[in-house]
């Protein structure tokens, strides 16, 4: 069994039937997360007319769990250098279960605004957490391939989460119901999960860095239980190399989240030239077709072909191709898009792909695998913080700008933000075939 190898013979190993089930036990929270995180923007709209919610409300409401999110990620992450991958693994998705079952109960605004908080702090515990599990249970082959497997499951949360919105919509749900349901179907797959990761083994890696003897199979145990390996060398995250490694990692992931905005500008855009009077369960099935269309395949693909492309290639060639994208877009006046509909969204289909087989996917698989394992969850979890913080900046500083300037100026600057991106991404190694250090 996978879990019982030697570090040396798991990172040899190929990919198979315990793999799936890595996929299937850390996908499934990303898949929560992508729900969640997306189902928010759905409820607010139902709810607002309801309680009577002001725009700073929504404000909050639609940007608590990004903020908490970041906390979540660096708590976690260092929890998980500190104590272990299989101590920490299943809390954060019992949080985020409990978070989703007081956020369906809510009575006030306030009880839902800390609930969605709760939301966001399972949710960011989740980056670490599952990105390193998955990263240390893989052999060095199919690293790439494996992690993006169980990020790729973000992209069925984001599809099945509209799914379930235009269905209860059509279906004329009462609003006072209808949102109440679709906050507490997130925590059916929080819960599903929830056993199968706590009864996760130890990864090989970090019980060779805590200095412990390797599990080689069951039926020695007994035998090997005084052997002792060499204790390795410990690693700060904050020193000089590792340093430059989280200008890296955490700055293009922040400049990724701040980017992906003008993805957010162009589907809006859209949706107002084909037709502005439509409800929100039409703008909810448009949302859906463009995701389906353009960044599925981008989820996909990148899993496919980035043990063969390489990491960091695949990053430069994503925020290259955006930047040029966003550029082009900027170059459209809004009778340009209401004239040149279909060019304006090839182009923008052309960014959404290159967005997924590009940054989106690589900033997440990137940090799991070029940091020593006692820094590589804290490594992780800050890298996902600070991108959580580059969404907050995205989704709120934004918008002003976009009121203020226009949008040309503000896809100039997106493009400037993507150039940037290709920058950062040559200060991390390329880790395409090599082991884990």
């Amino acid at each position: 069994m996978i879990e019982s190898m030697t570090e040396d013979e798991l990172d040899n190993s190929d990919f198979g039937a315990f793999h799936w089930r890595i996929v299937i036990t850390a996908g499934t929270g990303f898949f929560t997360d992508a729900y969640d995180l997306f189902i928010i923007g759905v409820v607010t709209a139902i709810l607002a007319p309801i309680w009577h919610l002001s725009i700073d409300q929504l404000a909050l409401l639609n940007g608590a769990s990004l903020v908490s999110a970041a906390f979540g990620a660096l708590f976690f992450g260092n929890l998980a250098d500190r104590f272990g991958r299989k101590k920490m693994y299943g809390i954060e998705v019992l949080i985020l279960f409990f978070g989703a079952l007081l956020s369906a109960f809510s009575i006030s605004f306030t009880m839902l605004l800390i609930s969605r908080i709760i939301v966001g702090f399972g949710i960011g515990g989740d980056y670490p957490t599952s990105a390193v599990v998955a990263s240390e249970f893989s052999g060095r082959r199919h690293r790439g391939y494996l992690v993006l497997l169980v990020f790729a499951m973000q992209a069925v949360g984001l599809i099945v989460g509209p799914f379930i919105a235009a269905i209860l919509l059509a279906l004329n749900i009462e609003p006072h119901i209808s949102w109440r349901i679709l906050l507490g179907i997130g925590a059916i797959p929080a819960a599903s999960v929830f056993y199968l990761r706590r009864k996760i083994s130890e990864t090989p890696h970090f019980l060779k860095a805590k200095n412990a003897p390797l599990e080689v199979s069951h039926a020695v145990t007994e035998l090997t239980t005084s052997y002792q390996e060499p204790h390795p060398k410990l690693h700060s995250l904050f020193t000089k190399k590792w340093s430059k490694y989280l200008i890296g990692t955490a700055g293009a992931w922040f400049l990724l989240d701040v980017a992906f905005y003008g993805n957010g500008i162009s589907s809006v855009l859209i949706m107002k030239a084909i037709d502005p009077t439509e409800g929100l369960l039409q703008h909810t099935i448009i949302a859906a077709g463009i995701f389906i269309c353009f960044a599925m395949p981008g989820y996909v693909l990148a899993a496919k072909y980035v043990d063969k492309i390489g990491r960091k290639l695949l990053q430069i060639l994503g925020f290259a191709t955006i930047a040029l994208c966003y550029f082009s877009l900027s170059l459209f006046s809004p009778k340009d898009i209401h004239d040149s509909l279909s060019l304006f969204i090839g182009i923008f289909g052309l960014s959404f792909f290159f967005v997924n087989f590009g940054p989106n996917t690589t900033t997440f698989l990137i940090p799991s695998e070029i940091y020593p394992t006692n820094i590589r969850a804290s490594a992780h979890g800050f890298s996902a913080a600070i991108g959580k913080f580059g969404a907050f900046v995205g989704a709120f500083a934004l918008p002003l700008v976009l009121h203020r300037f226009g949008m040309s100026v503000t896809m100039q600057l997106m493009t400037f933000v993507c150039i940037l991106g290709v920058l950062v991404t040559f200060l991390v190694p390329e880790m395409k075939n090599k082991s884990l250090n």
